[in-house]
């Protein structure tokens, strides 16, 4: 089929390239424009336009996909469908009304739980056992359209937003490719969103990986792997920032006391911090200036003391 692509991260690439190699013919690819970052904010392409300048295709970057020019464009491109994977702005009805087979997404949940931005880190965060991808028609709504097929795949114990992330890439590519093939031969299903069971997850910002450890310590351990590794769960000690990017949680049977935040045991590879509800045994950190490391090479070189207490960056 004649596919115009449309995304911007890693996990769009992987889609991207998989719809590649089993031969669509990709008429263009839409994504978002570039933006600097780093200290020294130099310019940096979307993985999508990176892996679309290396096999030649065709690029656009509108600032917005709404503004009539840019409607004109895919209108005379006259794709077939328009496949859409984390691509970042709102598609309005002139678009989805283009292709014949209209316009495909690739969400990165079991639609309709996690509607949104960020399903992949908040299905983590909320403890949940399993989530998966689901392929769906667009609409005018967010994530509202109707379901074509989904495939889910468990949560492991030890997830991180990275980690899961790769995975669902990985099926989303495939799953989609089925999709297509459905479309195709026009035996894809629509079945409608049960929209009373919906879920909404707001855009991931840094300021929410700033731990409140009066929360219990099986919430924060899941922030940790929820924003690992990005935008990361962090607290303050001593005045600098302090990341932390694994720990494992522990019933308090030794009845510690003290106040949440506070550290209260020291070991040779990990320190246990209490929390509202249980213990928080830190075992990979990174503090302000240093490097991401065990947390017993930071034992060994930092002076950390029971009744050092750690709390939100002001």
């Amino acid at each position: 089929m004649k596919v115009l692509f449309m995304g911007t991260p890693d996990f769009a690439a992987c889609i991207l390239d998989k719809i590649l190699e089993v031969g669509h013919e990709v008429i263009g690819v839409v994504t978002q424009p570039d933006k600097p970052k780093g200290r020294g904010k130099e310019i940096h392409f979307p993985p999508v336009k990176e892996l679309a300048l290396k096999h030649q295709l065709e690029i656009y970057q509108p600032v917005k996909v709404k503004e009539p020019d840019f409607i004109d464009i895919v209108k005379n491109l006259n794709p077939e469908v328009i496949v859409v994977a984390a691509f970042g702005q709102i598609l309005p009805k002139a678009l989805l009304d283009i292709p014949k087979f209209g316009c495909i997404n690739v969400h990165a949940s079991l639609l309709p739980k996690y509607r949104g931005a960020a399903p992949i880190q908040y299905s983590i965060i909320d403890g949940e056992e399993e989530t998966g991808i689901t392929i769906m028609y667009m609409d005018v709504g967010l994530d509202t359209g109707d379901i074509i097929m989904q495939r889910s795949i468990p949560i492991d114990r030890e997830e991180t937003g990275g980690s899961l992330h790769d995975k669902l890439a990985d099926l989303g590519a495939d799953l989609l490719v089925e999709a297509l093939e459905e479309i195709k031969e026009g035996r894809a299903k629509r079945i409608p969103q049960e929209d009373e069971k919906a879920t909404y997850v707001r855009i991931l910002d840094k300021t929410m990986g700033d731990i409140d450890f009066s929360q219990s310590a099986v919430e924060i351990e899941r922030l940790i792997r929820g924003l690992n590794p990005w935008p990361s769960a962090y607290t303050n000690l001593e005045g600098k920032t302090l990341k932390l990017w694994r720990a494992q949680v522990e019933e308090n049977k030794n009845n510690f006391e003290g106040k949440p935040g506070e550290i209260v045991e020291l070991r040779k590879d990990s320190f246990v911090v209490l929390t509202g509800e249980g213990l928080l045994v830190v075992k990979e950190l990174q503090l302000e200036g240093k490097k991401r490391m065990t947390a017993d090479a930071f034992l060994r070189g930092y002076p950390l003391k029971i009744g050092s207490r750690l709390g939100k960056s002001k």
